[in-house]
C-alpha cells in the first residue's frame, strides 16, 4: 500500500498537470520514471487512466472516478499531517492538570497564564481535588499530570519537587501575646488548635511530624480549606495550622500572626506528578518547563 501511495501521488500530479513531463518537473523526477510509475499502475489496476495524444494526456472515464477518490484521500492524508505538525509545534491539543485549591490559587495561576500566553492553541483543563483524588486522576488517564502537596510515595509516578513550603501556627489578636517568643510543643499543645481535614495530604505531614515528637493532636476545629483555617485564626477561634506561603497576605498585613515554635515543623515540599510508565507529552513538558526549568528534563 506504501508503494501504491507514492504511485496514487504521481497520478493525482499527471491527472492536474495533463501531461507526463510537466508532472515529472513538479516531481523532480524524469519524464521516463513518472510514465513507467503510470505504466504499472494501470497494469495493476487492469485499466487505461489516461488518453496518450501528441499533445499531452487526459483522464479516461475510469481515470476520472479513481481521481475524485484520489485526490479526496490525498487531501485527508494531507490535513493528518498538518495536525500532527500542529500538535508537534503546540498550535493544538489539551493540558489536563490535577490540582487543589489552595495550591491552584496560590502557586499555579501565574504558571498556567504563561503557559497560555506562549501556547494559546492548548486548551487547558483543570481538575480540582485532595491529594487522593488527584493522584486517582492521573492513574485514570483523567489528568496528564498533578501539582500536589509532598510527600508522596507511590512506585507508579514520578515526583518532582518544584517550591519548598513551611509549614507554622498563626493566630489572631486574641493570642498574640503567644509570638514574643517561640515556644513548646507542650504549650502548643495546651491551645485549641485549627487544622485542615484529616484527608489533606499537608494537615497529615504537620500531625506525623508531632506524633514524632511524641504529640497526639485533637484539634478544635478541622476545616475543608486552607482559606477557611485562615479566617478561623483571624477570628480568634485559635491557633491554625497553615502553609507560610498560602498565608503571607494575611502576615504581612497584620491580620496574622506566626506563632513560632522552639522545634520548627521541617520544611518540604510541592511536587509535580506524572505517570512513570507513561510517555509525558509535549505539552507536559513544556509546562513542566515553565513551572520549574531546572527539573524540565528528570
Amino acid at each position: 500500500m506504501i508503494a501504491k501511495l507514492e504511485s496514487y501521488r504521481i497520478f493525482n500530479v499527471v491527472s492536474r498537470n495533463q501531461s507526463f513531463s510537466k508532472a515529472a518537473a513538479e516531481l523532480y523526477m524524469t519524464q521516463p520514471a513518472v510514465s513507467q510509475t503510470i505504466s504499472k499502475l494501470e497494469k495493476e489496476l487492469e485499466t487505461l487512466l489516461f488518453n496518450r495524444t501528441p499533445k499531452g494526456v487526459t483522464l479516461t472515464n475510469e481515470g476520472k472516478l479513481l481521481h475524485e477518490y484520489v485526490n479526496s484521500a490525498l487531501g485527508i492524508l494531507d490535513a493528518g499531517e498538518e495536525k500532527i505538525l500542529e500538535f508537534k509545534n503546540l498550535r493544538t491539543g489539551q493540558l489536563r492538570i490535577g490540582v487543589g485549591d489552595t495550591i491552584s490559587r496560590y502557586f499555579l495561576l501565574p504558571y498556567l497564564e504563561a503557559f497560555h500566553v506562549k501556547y494559546p492553541g492548548i486548551k487547558l483543563k483543570v481538575l480540582n481535588g485532595t491529594t487522593i483524588e488527584i493522584l486517582a486522576f492521573i492513574k485514570s488517564g483523567e489528568a496528564d499530570l498533578g501539582i500536589c502537596n509532598l510527600p508522596i510515595v507511590d512506585e507508579q509516578l514520578q515526583v518532582l519537587p518544584c517550591k519548598e513550603i513551611q509549614d507554622i501556627f498563626v493566630c489572631g489578636e486574641k493570642y498574640r501575646n503567644l509570638t514574643k517568643k517561640p515556644i513548646s510543643l507542650d504549650m502548643l499543645m495546651k491551645l485549641p488548635l485549627i487544622f485542615l481535614e484529616k484527608k489533606a495530604n499537608s494537615r497529615n505531614y504537620v500531625e506525623n511530624y508531632l506524633k514524632e515528637q511524641g504529640y497526639t493532636i485533637s484539634p478544635e476545629f478541622e476545616l475543608g480549606s486552607h482559606d477557611l483555617v485562615l479566617e478561623f485564626a483571624k477570628i480568634n477561634l485559635g491557633v491554625a495550622s497553615v502553609t507560610k506561603e498560602f498565608a503571607l497576605d494575611y502576615l504581612d498585613k497584620g491580620i496574622l500572626h506566626e506563632v513560632s515554635l522552639q522545634l520548627e515543623v521541617p520544611k518540604r515540599s510541592i511536587g509535580i506528578v506524572h505517570l512513570k510508565s507513561v510517555p509525558i507529552s509535549r505539552a507536559t513538558k513544556k509546562f513542566i518547563a515553565i513551572v520549574d526549568p531546572a527539573i524540565a528534563n528528570i
